[in-house]
């Protein structure tokens, strides 16, 4: 789909990456008028959805350079490199817009943690336990406000915890 940048003099599809990558970052993105006689509805909409992509799995992949130019062969080499300067000179600021759309998924942040490991010997219930607990506080940033978390788990709640830990994990990095 971006072969259609071929059909722009490269100085306009300079211009429409920048315009892409403002709507990226939460500026004003390119506006359907002003190439209301190149392309069709559907031809924009595509074509600027497939840059955005680019843009974002680009960045969020950390590609090379040939990597990119790889993905944009279907382009001519002035538009292809016409889109990697524009990705050159504002990969920090895609990063930033794409931490803060990550970031928006949940305004809670774990800011410190400490832990402790007991030996529970006994309890009033069985004179001889001899069960590992561990003691795990949490403190927990949440709009703005610090907010301490403690729980005690035995080997199996710490277990279970860490596949979820592992899990979101995987989430998280599936995101980036």
């Amino acid at each position: 789909m971006v072969e259609q940048l071929n059909s722009l003099p490269v100085t306009e599809c300079l211009k429409l990456c920048h315009r892409v990558v403002d709507g990226l970052c939460g500026r004003e993105p390119p506006r359907r008028g002003d190439y209301n006689a190149t392309w069709s509805l559907g031809e924009w909409l595509k074509l600027i959805n497939t840059l955005a992509t680019v843009f974002r799995l680009s960045v969020g992949n950390n590609s090379s350079d040939e990597e990119v130019l790889v993905g944009l062969s279907e382009l001519s080499s002035s538009h292809s490199e016409a889109v990697l300067n524009v990705l050159k000179a504002r990969r920090e600021e895609i990063c930033h817009a794409l931490l803060a759309r990550t970031n928006t998924i949940s305004s809670t942040i774990l800011q410190d943690f400490d832990w402790q490991l007991k030996l529970a010997l006994s309890s009033d219930k069985i004179s001889s336990l001899q069960t590992p607990l561990l003691s795990l506080s949490l403190d927990i940033r949440e709009n703005g406000a610090l907010k301490p978390v403690t729980m005690e788990v035995n080997r199996e709640e710490l277990n279970t915890l860490i596949s979820s830990l592992e899990a979101a994990n995987k989430v998280l990095l599936q995101l980036k």
